[in-house]
């Protein structure tokens, strides 16, 4: 099992702490967090820094910690200008970015960024292929629906060859089936519950095996919304506050996904997602960062070694 964590994102104007970043994010690299990652969200009442930047900031002030977004929804982005940008970071960062890509799902604002709400799976679909292209290709000649190319160059390729690991989100079976055909690996989300995840988990098993791939080589993720705190009711009630803003609304399937409560009973949990096929776990905490770091790391984490 490797555990990952969140890199704090969420900041109002004026409330971003430079010092205090970075003495999280060294603090993560000496407790052994195996990555660090952000989140996307472009459009929202939660005031939310891009992750592209707030990656590269985090890069900056680590030396081993790998970096990763999960996910980016690259149908809101021009591929050619992503492409550069996730280029350019992991030369940056030498070989620590790892890349999260999803579609958005059918409720995304997609007027807002010139896409067709119609298409978006067919130009998410095209953008990334554009990606890979730029990426491994000396020259480009690319003919889509959506993008058209002669004879380009793309320079610098990535510090990672072919390119950083993708992995996908997506919650659908058909989102996961498209994982196994185009990704190196599949990130459950953290609005997803245990059980839901552990349904996506079977249909990725059943498309690698459909497609011949080994199983080894494609590995499993999942994000947990999570807080540890000796005062179950207490962390229940702002996990549940944080996610109601987070995501716009009161859900109580996302409620359910979060994993809070004592010690014992985030282990107690956090072994059923294990169980569920999970062989990364994203620690998601939503407040009390640098806390939540320390409890994570001597409190949960060394029950799984």
């Amino acid at each position: 099992m490797e555990f990952a964590i969140s890199i704090p994102q969420f900041f109002a104007d004026g409330e971003f702490d430079a010092a205090a970043f970075a003495a999280y994010l060294n603090r993560v690299e000496e407790l052994g967090f195996d990555s660090a990652w952000t989140q996307e969200q472009v459009l929202g009442t939660m005031p939310q820094l891009s992750p592209i930047e707030t990656m590269t900031f985090a890069a900056a002030q680590t030396e081993r910690l790998r970096l990763g977004c999960a996910v980016f929804v690259t149908t809101l982005h021009n591929p050619v200008h992503l492409a550069k940008s996730l280029s350019t970071l992991d030369q940056l960062c030498r070989g620590r970015l790892e890349v999260g890509v999803g579609t958005g799902g059918r409720g995304r604002m997609f007027a807002a960024f010139g896409v067709d709400p119609a298409r978006f799976v067919g130009q998410f679909n095209e953008g990334l292929a554009l990606m890979k292209e730029l990426w491994t290709q000396s020259r480009v000649n690319f003919d889509g629906q959506f993008w058209q190319l002669e004879d380009a160059a793309m320079e610098p390729k990535p510090f990672q060859k072919p390119h950083p690991p993708i992995w996908f989100g997506g919650s659908s079976p058909a989102a996961v089936r498209r994982a196994v055909r185009h990704g190196n690996g599949f990130f459950g989300a953290g609005s997803s519950t245990t059980a839901q995840f552990a349904e996506q988990v079977r249909t990725v098993y059943a498309a690698l095996t459909e497609h011949e791939r080994p199983a080894a080589d494609f590995p499993i993720a999942k994000r947990v919304y999570i807080a540890v705190d000796d005062d179950a009711a207490r962390a229940r009630e702002r996990t549940n506050a944080a996610l109601a803003v987070l995501y716009g609304r009161r859900s109580e399937t996302i409620e359910a996904a979060a994993i809070t409560g004592t010690p014992e009973d985030c282990v107690r949990e956090l072994r059923d997602v294990e169980a569920a096929g999970a062989q990364r776990i994203l620690f998601t905490h939503l407040f009390d960062h640098a806390e939540q770091a320390e409890r994570l790391a001597t409190e949960i984490v060394p029950h799984f070694r």
